[in-house]
């Protein structure tokens, strides 16, 4: 295929190269002439692992070239890659001028192609802003419709520095966020040799999963760290610390817990990470993150509140308020925590969890019920039915999978909305159901 790169800096370097040493025909483009230069003299205008060999076996062969002129790249290429910076503000928002004034040069020049020109973004870019900036500019200056007179999409890069071209041939996984099939189709057929998973889906998920990486790593060195902190002034290694805690890859280091919902609760979460913040504290060790989980916790509650004031009803009824299905345990419920902002703000509720009856509750849980919420006790009804002909509003409060069929069966225009996620499939037959992440 014949390419152009838009950007030779640090992602779209690599690209070129890369996609050069694949056999493909490359021009890069970039405003700044010393890389230009750079490249066609067969150096690399970065500091990488094996780019430099690659560059200069792409520029001997005829593969690799580079340009300072956009009409040049455009007109003797199919694909445009949009590799220039996104740079941070001053108040941590994204420079984006870079990536508007590129689209401006390449959209003047769609029109005067014979060809379907498909233009892919790797550019870092908050999810929206395909819509509300790249289109914009592309189809106002072209003229042209996007997804019709031209193919888009999104292509997140998910490469290292230091080793970045091994990351190049070895992804985590490849996406692609597609405005049309075939321009999705177009850009696959670059990455088709690759072992790697290939997610396909909309511009704007593509958009959002770069920064879900990049923060999610940003967040586990910052743990990391806090934890070793922690585990010094225990007069223990840090580092022995952490490699113990990745060795279990069943609940540390896996999907576990990364499902969006509701708050955390139950006998070990928030105690746990009260008593170690209170340790960091004890000693006079800054754990800003650490000190923010409970606060996160408490704010996803704080949500759920607002979704169900929203709805402006009174008579509620929550299906399920352990703090998880299959137990019956109510300690830290962050559901119990919700009903009882709602018993403050006047509401009447029914509630139902076949897990929590009082008459066979025993020990602690019993304790609890009835020394600490025994209001919670009162409201409690033995059957689905009666809550539902109760509530003029049904809050799904943990992933009891018998209340999806439940509410399937029930009033389609009564108000759900879900904190547990068993009952989205509702999404496609209630007009009013909503999650409270999805």
């Amino acid at each position: 295929m014949k390419i152009s790169v838009f950007g030779l800096g640090y992602v779209g370097t690599v690209a070129a190269a890369c996609l050069a040493r694949d056999g493909h025909y490359v021009v890069g483009v970039d405003p700044n002439g010393t890389k230009v230069d750079l490249i066609n003299s067969g150096r690399s205008p970065i500091i990488e692992a094996d780019i430099d060999r690659l560059i200069a076996d792409g520029v001997k062969s005829g593969r690799l070239s580079a340009t300072k002129s956009a009409d040049y790249g455009i007109g003797r290429t199919e694909l445009s890659l949009v590799c220039v910076g996104t740079p941070s503000q001053a108040n941590g928002s994204l420079d984006t001028r870079y990536v508007s004034r590129v689209c401006t040069e390449i959209g003047a020049e769609l029109p005067r192609l014979k060809r379907r020109h498909t233009v892919v973004i790797r550019s870092t870019l908050l999810p929206g802003s395909m819509r509300d900036i790249v289109v914009p500019a592309l189809e106002t200056s072209s003229g042209l419709s996007a997804g019709t007179d031209f193919g888009l999409c999104n292509n997140p890069e998910f490469l290292r520095e230091g080793t970045a071209v091994y990351d190049y041939d070895h992804p985590p996984k490849t996406v692609i966020g597609e405005i049309d099939k075939a321009s999705g189709d177009q850009l696959m057929s670059l990455y088709e040799h690759l072992v790697a998973p290939v997610i396909r889906t909309t511009v704007d998920a593509a958009e959002m999963v770069k920064y879900v990486d990049n923060v999610w790593h940003a967040l586990k060195i910052c743990f990391a760290n806090e934890i070793g902190n922690i585990a010094k002034d225990a007069g223990l290694n840090g580092t022995q610390i952490m490699e113990m805690f990745c060795k279990d890859e069943k609940l540390n280091i896996s999907k576990a817990y990364l499902k969006p919902g509701f708050a955390f609760g139950g006998s070990c979460l928030p105690k746990d990470v009260r008593a170690l913040t209170y340790r960091a504290r004890s000693a006079d060790i800054s754990v800003p993150l650490l000190e923010t989980i409970i606060e996160s916790n408490e704010a996803q509650i704080a949500k759920a509140l607002r979704m169900i004031l929203a709805k402006k009803v009174r008579r509620i009824g929550v299906l399920g308020f352990s703090f998880k299905a299959g137990t019956d345990d109510l300690r830290e419920s962050p559901v119990v925590d919700l009903i009882e902002s709602l018993i403050g703000k006047g509401f009447d509720l029914k509630l139902y969890d076949k897990n929590v009856r009082i008459a066979s509750l025993v020990g602690a849980n019993k304790d609890y019920i009835l020394n600490h919420v025994p209001h919670i006790a009162r409201l409690m009804t033995d059957t689905i039915d009666d809550l539902l002909a109760h509530g003029e509003l049904v809050i799904v409060g943990n992933n009891d999978p018998a209340f999806l069929a439940a509410l399937q069966a029930s009033d389609p225009a009564r108000p759900i909305i879900d904190i547990a996620g068993v009952c989205h499939p509702l999404s496609a037959t209630h007009a009013n159901y909503e999650g409270i992440c999805w």
